[in-house]
């Protein structure tokens, strides 16, 4: 079962995301890679003794009961190479080999927009954050964000306030660390016409790296990302950032230093409006290929 090898993967200290999908590769699936000989395994950017006597020492049984404190705790896992991943996020180089995943990932949540900002938003700007994921979703456009204070709560209320709006939160920390924690009950809420998800094991607490980490799958889940407020190097500028690299479209709402920002460095422009919202919804199509490194230096960063 594919599931319990990235899983057993994820418990080995030093293997994150990229080395275990590296190793899958190398060795032709999940499973080959704790047959693989060791100087097979060591030939593997990244790997070192110390991993390789870590996988040597896995025992299975372990992982097994790990998996079913999951599923009774009501948490699923997504594997990389299983059907129930998200469509957008397999394009992006960068895709978790494993998502820990409250809630349900549908098929129709391919068409989807990011709607992201700063924790400490203007009135105006709740607003328009609201307003636009709100239109997004009774458009069938489900909503990504990020779980956070300010704009990201702002974007999944404006979804479930949809009638049948769904939306999807993307942690920086585990399932069990609900990060701020006055957001426990939105992500209940979110759950419940949606998914909370994370790459990290469920008791990981949320610490800086992380929560930029989890940018990249928030645009790798979304076709286009929408900044409505942000400071010149914020979050939300590093995940216009990922869009870009990953090949999505990215909108800013004029009117702040980081969404000015990106429309002087071609992003386009968002407008709370339903106008707005019926192009974008009707431009919305697959994930095209990522950029190759060309952006402005906004991007780059």
């Amino acid at each position: 079962m594919s599931k319990l090898h990235w899983l057993a993967l994820s418990m080995v200290a030093g293997v994150g995301g990229t080395t275990a999908r590296r190793l899958a590769e190398r060795f032709g699936g999940v499973e080959a890679v704790f047959s693989a000989e060791d100087d097979e395994l060591l030939s593997v950017a990244r790997v070192t003794p110390a991993i390789v006597e870590e996988l040597r020492s896995l025992d299975f049984d372990i992982v097994e009961r790990q998996m079913d404190s999951l599923a009774a705790a009501g948490v699923s896992l997504l594997a990389i190479d299983e059907d129930g991943y998200p469509a957008n996020l397999l394009s992006a180089a960068d895709a978790p080999a494993l998502l820990y995943a409250v809630g349900d990932v549908l098929p129709e949540d391919e068409a989807a927009v990011a709607v992201v900002g700063t924790r400490e938003p203007s009135a105006p700007s709740v607003d328009a954050a609201r307003f636009l994921a709100e239109g997004l979703g009774e458009r069938g456009i489900t909503v990504i964000s990020g779980l956070a204070r300010g704009i990201d709560s702002a974007a999944h209320e404006g979804a479930l306030e949809a009638s049948s709006g769904r939306t999807i939160a993307v942690l920086g920390s585990g399932l069990n660390r609900i990060h701020p924690r006055e957001n426990a009950l939105l992500a209940e809420r979110i759950a419940e016409r949606g998914a909370v998800l994370s790459e990290l094991a469920p008791h990981v607490p949320p610490q800086g790296p992380q929560l930029m980490a989890r940018d990249r799958i928030i645009s790798g889940l979304s076709l286009a990302v929408i900044v409505v407020e942000a400071g010149e190097k914020s979050g939300s500028v590093d995940t216009a950032a990922k869009a870009r690299r990953q090949g999505r479209s990215v909108y800013a709402l004029p009117g702040s230093p980081g969404t000015d920002a990106l429309l002087r460095a071609s992003a386009g422009l968002c407008e709370a409006t339903p106008g707005f919202l019926d192009e974008l919804a009707a431009s919305l199509s697959a994930p095209p290929a990522p950029d190759a490194p060309t952006q402005l230096s906004l991007f780059d960063s």
